[in-house]
């Protein structure tokens, strides 16, 4: 029996010799990096689950056949997830687990992160849905710091070992460099892949030296095309093309700034901060970007010119909100929700979209290569 199109409902679901989709469910979503690089590689977004409000409505926005759940995960019901996964079988299920970071970044990475914060234990409610759910592949995507707090215990190591537990080939996992995935940033990240279907190695670079890419992609690559604007100016036709005003005093600092330099720069001492004078230190802060050099690892507040390396590499103010999402190698069509700086933070948290596109790519051919679509 023929169903809506001529399609019958075998092959709706993925038999008969139709293709299986590879279905994304995507915990600590935010605003849908992972999920648009996964959608781009020819995968179908179905659920997505968040806490922050401005970041579900970019989510929304974005990808409205998604269901999304707005909460918090230590208090979803894996019961309901299972059913949700057991409706998308037997296409394979790809679960996509990016907890927030924040304890194991960069500043933390000698010590262990507080018992007290909540953040800590959020890897380990991922595993609680896998566990329960079994889907085909599992990625995980945070800082490298994740690995050096505690590597053989609470969260990495008792999560690497529930993996195994649970029936996934030897999980991999390692730091990897986005520049060499032809994300402009020079920034690294922690990546982690495991399959249920034989080892799944993370995916060969695409940027750099012994690449069909030797070149890095840039900040020009990303950005040379937007249009001027002021600080402070919002661009009429192109969405997010939005800068931060700059105070009087820190025009003065960017005018002084050449491309690629930074508060070491500035020969006025007037210019200079109290704080910076006597220490090698706090180089990047108030710094521009080099046109034809990948940009600084973007955070949560990289429209700050005060923050980072986040100036404009010739025009006299911050980058904005859309030229964060381009360094975040978000397509132009990608809408974000919220305040200025509640967009800043949700393009600094996203795992770049690029890299996701690649690795789900990776994914989709060692699925193929398993007979599971």
């Amino acid at each position: 029996m023929r169903g809506v199109g001529g399609v019958t409902p075998r092959e709706a679901n993925g038999e008969a010799g139709a293709p299986r989709r590879i279905k994304i469910f995507d915990f600590f979503s935010g605003c849908g990096g992972a999920s648009r690089g996964f959608q781009d590689a020819g995968m179908d977004v179905v659920f997505a689950l968040d806490w922050d409000t401005d970041a579900a409505d970019s989510f929304k926005l974005n990808f409205p056949a998604a269901a999304f759940e707005l909460g918090d995960i230590r208090r979803v019901n894996e019961n309901s997830i299972r059913k949700l996964v057991d409706r998308q079988r037997p296409h394979p299920v790809l679960f996509c687990g990016c907890a927030p970071c924040q304890p194991f970044t960069r500043q933390n990475t000698t010590r262990p992160a507080p018992a007290e914060d909540e953040r800590v234990p959020l890897l380990l409610e991922f595993l609680r849905f896998i566990r329960k759910c079994e889907p085909d592949i599992v990625f995980v995507e945070n800082v490298p710091g994740i690995q050096n707090v505690c590597p053989d215990s609470e969260p990495l190591g008792e999560f690497l070992r529930g993996l195994k537990g649970a029936g996934y080939v030897e999980p991999v996992h390692d730091s990897v460099s986005l520049k060499r995935y032809g994300v402009p940033q020079g920034r690294r990240r922690f990546l982690l892949l495991a399959s249920r279907h034989g080892r799944l190695s993370l995916p060969d670079k695409t940027h750099g030296p012994e690449t069909d890419n030797p070149e890095f992609t840039t900040v020009r690559d990303w950005i040379g095309d937007l249009p001027e604007i002021q600080a402070g100016e919002t661009h009429p036709e192109i969405d997010d093309h939005r800068a931060a005003r700059l105070s009087a005093l820190n025009l003065e600092r960017i005018r002084a700034t050449p491309e690629g330099g930074g508060n070491r720069d500035w020969r006025e001492k007037r210019l200079q901060l109290k704080c910076h004078r006597d220490t090698n230190g706090y180089t990047d802060v108030y710094g521009r970007m080099s046109w034809d050099r990948p940009a600084s690892g973007l955070t949560t507040r990289c429209i700050s010119y005060s923050n980072g390396r986040f100036g404009h590499p010739e025009q006299d103010r911050a980058i904005s909100v859309r030229e964060a999402a381009c360094l975040q190698t978000f397509p132009m069509d990608f809408r974000f929700s919220g305040s200025l700086n509640s967009r800043a933070r949700q393009i600094g948290n996203a795992v770049p979209v690029r890299l996701a596109s690649v690795v789900g790519r990776h994914i989709t051919d060692h699925l193929a290569r398993t007979g599971k679509t």
